[in-house]
């Protein structure tokens, strides 16, 4: 894959004096000596503060392909659980970006990232000084600096409805600068205690890009003791071909569709309390003993028997399918391996950041007819979670393939987002502005 061309980067300016006035007239000689540096290689670049606006958005696919791709994809998750859900309470917006100021994923407060948009702060938008001039993530970025921007000392005087604060995140091997992080809004985004929670959490993702790095370093000589004992016991000459990897059964259980097992050989249709007994021990790959399988299946309390019948009911089912040998259904807990699940699949893709993938790969509600206290929480976090991240970040085109699915209909959020999204002239604009008159009344 190809890496989308570098963005710029600008030597420091170590002189301050020469900051008297911008072009607009704003005096920014009390700002802190980071942002001053700033200001005046801005100034040298632009001259005019009204030149400066974003240069560079990368299209919707070269996006997706990019962040399936940047280290930082791996701990999108941690930093989500981190800074996500509480920008989101305190009506800011998280950023994260790649080493050279572009962003890769905007999260947050709705109505605090419609007004970012509006700047073109979003995802795939080069902020780097050389495209928007001062601001904390250029900062960051061209400084290796922790760093708040408050309003006026933005260079560009769209964005001076904002603070922000950034800091960068180093590579945990070689200490080279990979992106950073991003919280953008109000003054909030400015208090004297965000810079060091970004820190904390500039620290904790750093720690976890190291620990996969060991990982995969300790895997590595795995293999090669592992490849190293084969040669000297089985020698070149005892060498066979490899066998061909069966794919895997794959359950479905989103969209209106009756649940039912893909196989190599066909599919095998699951009554839904056996796709429901499937889906969520695949969900919990450690297992559940009886009682937890038992309260996440049944609405109302059951016997221990009661769910020990119905899973041996399903190991017949299996048994009878020919998928015993590939299905391995244990028990003490009960764990299940050797099976994909379409839902488990779109979490996976949602936590890598790759929610193109997601939209393609969930068809709907996750068993609509079910009643499971289990699937009932999951239906609802896994069509939130997708909806999150298509508002976030999608495109018009991947907004309105969304809009198709039955659980958006009435959500009038989106459809007035893709309205936004469509070009003055397309002509799928009609069919939307109709579609919210049917809302409305």
């Amino acid at each position: 894959m190809t890496r989308p061309r570098a963005v710029g980067s600008l030597e420091t300016v170590d002189s301050f004096s020469a900051l008297d006035q911008l072009a607009d007239g704003r005096d920014l000689r009390t700002a802190p000596p980071l942002v001053q540096a700033s200001l005046l290689r801005s100034r040298t670049a632009f001259v005019d503060p009204t030149r400066a606006t974003v240069r560079s958005i990368l299209g919707a696919d070269e996006l997706e392909e990019y962040r399936s791709g940047h280290q930082l994809a791996t701990v999108l998750p941690l930093i989500r659980s981190l800074l996500s859900t509480p920008a989101k309470e305190h009506g800011l917006i998280m950023a994260v970006g790649d080493e050279a100021g572009r962003l890769l994923w905007v999260e947050g407060d709705a109505g605090t990232r419609g007004r970012a948009e509006d700047m073109a702060f979003l995802p795939g938008a080069d902020w780097s000084e050389s495209s928007m001039g001062t601001s904390a993530p250029a900062i960051a970025i061209a400084t290796g600096a922790a760093v708040q921007v408050r309003r006026e000392e933005h260079f560009a005087p769209q964005v001076t409805e904002f603070c922000c604060s950034a800091v960068p995140l180093r590579d945990p091997v070689n200490g080279n600068r990979i992106g950073f992080l991003d919280l953008t809004g109000g003054d909030r985004a400015a208090d004297s205690l965000i810079l060091p929670y970004l820190r904390s959490t500039a620290e904790a993702v750093q720690s976890h890009l190291a620990a996969q790095v060991q990982a995969a370093k300790a895997q590595a000589e795995r293999r090669e003791r592992d490849r190293a004992t084969a040669r000297v016991v089985v020698g070149p000459s005892a060498a066979r071909p490899a066998r061909a990897t069966k794919a895997a059964p794959r359950l479905s259980v989103t969209g209106q569709r009756p649940p039912a097992l893909r196989t190599a050989t066909g599919q095998l249709p699951l009554s839904r309390r056996h796709a429901e007994i499937l889906a969520v021990l695949a969900k919990h790959p450690a297992g559940l003993d009886t009682a937890e399988l038992a309260a996440a299946i049944y609405p109302t309390p059951v016997t221990p028997v009661t769910i020990r019948a119905e899973v041996t009911r399903l190991r017949k089912v299996l048994a009878k399918a020919d998928l015993d040998s590939q299905i391995q259904l244990s028990s003490r807990p009960y764990r299940v391996t050797g099976l994909e699940v379409d839902a488990v699949s779109v979490e996976t893709l949602l936590g890598r950041g790759s929610h193109v993938q997601a939209l393609n790969e969930y068809a709907g509600t996750l068993l609509p007819e079910s009643e499971a206290p289990a699937i009932l929480t999951w239906r609802e976090e896994l069509a939130a979670t997708l909806r999150e991240a298509v508002l976030a970040d999608a495109s018009a085109e991947t907004l309105l393939k969304y809009l198709r699915r039955p659980e958006a209909t009435d959500d009038v959020e989106a459809w007035t987002l893709a309205l936004k999204l469509l070009p003055a002239r397309s002509p799928k604009r009609a069919a939307v502005l109709a579609h919210l008159d049917r809302i409305d009344t």
